[in-house]
């Protein structure tokens, strides 16, 4: 990666971004860390963009990025939508891999033409997701979805005994009677999918070995140690060591922070200020931990993601900290476990809490990772923080969905930050809005109100439309009380949350509005 610093236009960075899709972590988390470090972020317009199920204009999206590109100072691709059109679109349309293939040639013309625009991209693996939801795969997961999932693990697990690196205990009969039991079209028409995808990762590498980008990141979302996803990280991890070197290429488990993560990598570049951290963690095994929904340590998950972010990890004893509230041994999840906290997870939120406070009393900057639990932050903890004044101290917060996810956007909002600093250019009230923020949806939505919000609804509302009979008007409007009142605990100055809507019809995902909040 060049760390040649380059002229911003007008005083400013420009970034283009092609997102993974139209959500507010794919889209607005970016544009806020771009302006962290006073930068400007461009898009694709809202009506070539996809539409849940409704695939984006992946044509007239290359178009756009090849129009803008030369009024631009460096570019963020979402590969998916580039050759798909989005994120669900990479598992459900019926595009061949020709037609992929020749989309993202854009990009090899667009480096010919512009060879000193950076160029970053992240392609995602297919996930394979345990679970008979269809919303984002093919229709037949609602039958079969499960299914497909143990599939690809025991697949995965045939490759390593036929490599001789398990022993069999019974994976080929297991293996042989699940295949028996689902329809061959089935089975092709999930199988080709992943082939065609599998297919599109290994022509990225070709561009990255090339330099059409760099870095490139490939990513995965809902990974397990034996799945399909699992075993073609193996396959392209293979050609990683084998090809000539070009462009930097990491593989890691993510996928809605990843752009928000390019973004401070591009400021990078584009500046020549590295952000460093130093990394620090209030149980002894903390880093060692793997979290649910990632098949890798937290200490290699913090190693990969403040390398995607141009970041460096240092030992300085006046760098700011990267402090890690250590994965649940348990593994627990708010969405779908209750969370019954007993002494174990109160010393927990402790440590972390008295070591953000010497932190911080020593004067060190601290960015705070919550990756105790999946789908939410560790209430005890901010709470915790919250009594004694230390949560709004924080440069930065995260912990929302898995601990990819919420390691992501804390270094990307730290890293922006130092580097703007370092430029004269940084902008105090968008860091303290994305703190505030990350602190109201993380904690106050994930962890509170949105449990309680599940509890209340029928049992079976997730097989109906959320929309449906005026219920989703009815959660705008309770929420938007419930998260006024969360919010004046958290910044007392404050003055409320407006414009709530959820972009998917589901509670997942969150838009709001933080109003009074200044710098």
């Amino acid at each position: 990666m060049t760390t040649t610093p380059s002229v911003a236009r007008g005083g400013r960075f420009t970034i283009a971004l092609v997102p993974l899709d139209e959500r507010p972590v794919n889209v607005e988390l970016p544009i806020a860390i771009a302006a962290i470090a006073g930068a400007d972020l461009v898009l694709p317009p809202d009506e070539l963009m996809p539409d849940i199920r409704v695939p984006g204009q992946a044509d007239a999206i290359g178009d756009w990025l090849a129009e803008v590109a030369p009024k631009v100072d460096a570019a963020v691709v979402s590969v998916d939508t580039l050759a798909f059109g989005g994120l669900i679109a990479a598992r459900t349309t019926d595009d061949s891999v020709v037609t992929a293939l020749s989309r993202l040639d854009r990009l090899r013309a667009l480096k010919a033409t512009a060879p000193d625009l950076p160029i970053a991209a992240v392609s995602l693996v297919m996930r394979a997701t345990n679970s008979y939801n269809p919303q984002e795969e093919p229709l037949y997961w609602a039958e079969v979805g499960k299914e497909l999932h143990r599939l690809g693990a025991l697949h995965h697990r045939d490759f390593l005994v036929r490599a001789k690196a398990l022993a069999d205990d019974g994976n080929a009969a297991e293996l042989q009677a699940l295949r028996d039991s689902l329809d061959p079209a089935v089975i092709a028409d999930f199988e080709q999918r992943r082939l065609r995808n599998h297919q599109v990762n290994l022509a990225m590498l070709g561009m990255a070995a090339e330099r059409s980008v760099d870095p490139l990141l490939i990513t995965a979302d809902d990974t397990a140690e034996y799945a399909a996803g699992s075993l073609e990280q193996v396959w392209l991890g293979q050609w990683m060591t084998v090809l000539p070197t070009g462009g930097e290429v990491l593989m890691y488990p993510g996928a809605d922070e990843v752009a928000a993560v390019l973004v401070a990598r591009q400021l990078t570049c584009l500046s020549g200020v590295a952000a460093t951290f130093a990394v620090a963690c209030a149980e002894d095994d903390g880093l060692g931990r793997i979290a649910k929904y990632e098949n890798s340590s937290i200490e290699t998950a913090v190693a990969r993601q403040l390398k995607a972010s141009g970041a460096r990890l240092v030992t300085d004893d006046d760098a700011e900290v990267l402090v890690i509230h250590a994965p649940d041994p348990h593994r627990r999840d708010f969405v779908h476990d209750k969370i019954s906290f007993d002494e174990v997870d109160r010393l927990a939120a402790d440590k972390t809490a008295k070591l953000i406070a010497r932190l911080l009393g020593e004067g060190r900057r601290v960015a705070l990772a919550d990756l105790r639990y999946a789908n939410g932050g560790d209430p005890l903890l901010v709470e915790n923080l919250i009594a004694n004044g230390l949560a709004l101290k924080l440069s930065a917060y995260g912990g929302w969905n898995t601990a990819g996810n919420s390691l992501g956007s804390v270094v990307a909002a730290a890293a922006a930050a130092q580097i703007g600093r370092a430029m004269g250019t940084l902008d105090e009230g968008a860091a303290r809005r994305m703190l505030i923020h990350r602190l109201l949806e993380d904690y106050a939505y994930q962890s509170v109100a949105r449990p309680q919000l599940e509890r209340r609804l029928d049992a079976d509302y997730k097989t109906r439309k959320f929309e449906a009979e005026g219920l989703e008007t009815s959660i705008e409007t309770n929420m938007t009380a419930e998260l006024t009142t969360l919010l004046h605990t958290i910044a007392p100055g404050a003055t409320g949350v407006t414009n709530i809507s959820f972009p998917w019809h589901r509670s997942f995902e969150i838009n709001f509005v933080l109003t009074g909040v200044s710098a």
